[in-house]
């Protein structure tokens, strides 16, 4: 089970890891693995977000916030098109 705190020290996992890795090669191109990491972080940041979005949107039902469920990568990056 993942609770709220859970997830907001994750995204900030994530978002720390992301600023570090572009910090980094200012100036300089990032290498093959570190945009596919980028391009990683981003779709873990979005599922982070949609499962805390269900966890709030669940919670506002008045249902149990604890049944919502992470959602395949699939189908979070579709939402933006």
């Amino acid at each position: 089970m993942t609770d709220d705190a859970d997830l907001r020290h994750r995204i900030t996992e994530l978002v720390d890891e992301e600023h570090r890795l572009e910090r980094s090669h200012i100036g300089k191109p990032l290498s093959d693995d570190e945009k596919a990491r980028l391009d990683r972080i981003g779709v873990d940041l979005d599922r982070c977000w949609d499962l805390l979005r269900q966890r709030d949107a669940r919670r506002a039902a008045g249902q149990d916030p604890d049944e919502a469920r992470t959602r395949d990568a699939s189908v979070v990056e579709n939402y933006r098109q």
